[in-house]
């Protein structure tokens, strides 16, 4: 879905221990060519390959791959990426996130009694053989190459300029964005939209739930017109009313 000149919001259906999730990664293009931020899950990369079709940008134009932290729904795909287009591709993320995506260190949510978890939630009925493949997954998450480090407050000049802003609490250097020509929260997983309203972060999923709060509050600087959510989509009610809504709740 195109939010804006510039910006395209994508929408992958996938299939998660016998569930279907929606995410949303986002692409934005220019003339000097375009930026993914996000990959989704390991074995997306098929299906962002036919997105960038629906949002008729072609994929020889991507150079940039923007990554908002270092969850597996966020950096899955990204190895795919680095194979299929080696060389061409430059892939950022803050410096708090660098060692994670990198494969330096575990990633921080995967801990062993996570991925036991993890297991346990498997639906009966799926068999022996993607147990243990879920299990190798896990055990061994995605990574890839970072090769520059994004700061807080810093413009990028994407789509007509594109502002950093760093958002810890649901993993240490959570990245959110704010796309100034059209007034847009790339919000990642800083904030949820569920049952077509604008929430704050789940607790169950921060590093830091106490950080996540304040980081929330930083957002009522900008004056926001759109919020996009890489879980539940798009925002578009009053955004920045809402925003100071949650601050104040929070």
């Amino acid at each position: 879905m195109q939010i804006a000149n510039g910006i395209h919001m994508l929408e992958l259906e996938v299939l998660i221990m016998g569930q279907t999730n929606v995410i949303y990664p986002i692409l934005l293009s220019d003339s000097d060519g375009a930026v993914l931020i996000d990959t989704g899950y390991p074995g997306n990369y098929p299906l962002i390959c036919k997105a960038f079709e629906h949002a008729s940008v072609p994929l020889e134009h991507l150079n940039t791959i923007v990554i908002s932290h270092q969850d597996i729904d966020h950096i899955g795909s990204l190895p795919a990426f680095l194979t299929e287009m080696p060389g061409k591709l430059t892939v950022l993320a803050s410096q708090f996130e660098k060692p994670y995506i990198e494969g330096d260190k575990m990633l921080i949510k995967v801990t062993p009694e996570a991925i036991e978890r993890a297991i346990a939630s498997l639906p009966a009925d799926v068999s022996p053989e993607w147990r243990k493949a879920f299990r190798t997954n896990l055990e061994n998450p995605p990574k890839g190459k970072v090769h520059g480090i994004l700061e807080d407050g810093q413009v990028l000049a994407i789509a007509g300029g594109l502002q950093v802003i760093l958002t810890p609490g649901h993993t240490p250097g959570h990245l959110s964005f704010y796309h100034i020509p059209s007034k847009t929260l790339i919000a990642a997983d800083a904030l949820v939209v569920a049952d077509g309203q604008l929430m704050g972060p789940i607790p169950a999923y921060c590093y830091d739930y106490e950080l996540a709060k304040q980081s929330v509050k930083k957002f009522t600087a900008y004056d926001i017109e759109t919020v996009i959510c890489y879980h539940g989509g798009l925002f578009h009610d009053k955004s920045s009313a809402r925003i100071a809504e949650l601050a104040r709740e929070l």
